[in-house]
């Protein structure tokens, strides 16, 4: 079976610049069939805050004192001998680029873990994984790509989780008003006040925009104007999180056309199988019964 290859190119993006991002059409081996080839822009730099026991104390704990990182090289291989089995290309193109960007934020000196990150990281693999032909695989491959980083898959499972469970019990009112109530995930988004605020170190990035996009979508809250009161609570630009969301969607879009792309050329391909198939049965039903025939004359 000829191979089928996506190519998805997680190319860092300054906050002061952005790419256009149009598909351009490469050849499968088939003639009939094409992949689709684009670019997806990342920039990923951020700051966050593990929660202690009590609901209103937070610690910002940075992970950027690494004396020593490993290399791009070294990470790419502890995720490979984390994960042996073969990812379709169509996700491990994905997965291997991103696993790259991933790393260079990972081990810059002012990176600090952030569960609103972890949120929109989560929800961006999840959607990247989608369709995955195995569930058991899909959560391996999770637990291999954050442990090739030297962090924690189940913290960001865990935060994640609570960030949504939040974020369902909410109205386009008091996910503004969070500020106003106590409780650890308010604690959270308080301590992101103070740090965007100028209190503190707070680097914005695109999976942060993302984990708030998914917080409104949780909330039933998608009207414009509640994530600009959100983002002017948290003092986070606007116009950041609106430029991020638009790569975002564009990139779910091209993800879904892709996909549909592969499940046609799979489909395409089992299908001339089965014809191909159809001559060799009837030889072979042919052939037994001339036997079965020969054996009753005899």
């Amino acid at each position: 079976m000829a191979a089928v290859t996506s190519s998805f190119s997680f190319s860092t993006l300054t906050q002061s610049s952005q790419r256009n991002l149009t598909p351009s059409s490469t050849r499968f081996p088939d003639s009939n069939s094409r992949a689709f080839r684009f670019n997806l822009g990342f920039s990923c730099h951020y700051v966050g805050v593990r929660a202690s026991n009590s609901a209103s104390k937070f610690v910002v704990r940075c992970s950027s004192s690494v004396s020593d990182p490993p290399t791009v090289s070294e990470t790419k291989s502890n995720f490979l001998k984390a994960y042996k089995r073969p990812i379709p290309s169509i996700y491990n193109s994905v997965l291997q680029e991103l696993i790259v960007q991933q790393h260079l934020m990972r081990y810059k000196r002012s990176y600090c873990y952030d569960p609103v990150f972890a949120l929109g990281f989560v929800t961006v693999y999840e959607q990247l994984m989608e369709g995955y032909p195995s569930d058991e695989d899909r959560d391996a491959i999770f637990q291999a790509y954050i442990n090739a980083l030297n962090e924690d898959p189940d913290q960001y499972r865990l935060d994640a989780k609570k960030l949504e469970e939040w974020a369902r019990a909410q109205n386009s009112t008091s996910l503004v008003e969070f500020s106003s109530r106590e409780g650890e995930v308010e604690g959270i988004l308080k301590d992101i006040v103070e740090r965007a605020g100028g209190k503190g170190d707070f680097s914005y990035s695109r999976f942060f925009a993302i984990g708030l996009f998914r917080l409104l979508e949780l909330a039933n809250a998608m009207e414009p104007i509640i994530l600009e009161k959100l983002c002017a609570v948290l003092n986070v630009n606007k116009r950041s999180v609106d430029r991020d969301l638009d790569v975002y969607r564009n990139m779910l879009s091209k993800l879904v056309q892709a996909k549909e792309l592969l499940k046609e050329y799979v489909d395409r391909e089992k299908k001339k199988r089965e014809e191909r198939a159809e001559p060799q049965k009837a030889n072979e039903a042919f052939t037994k019964s001339l036997g079965q025939q020969q054996f009753s004359g005899m």
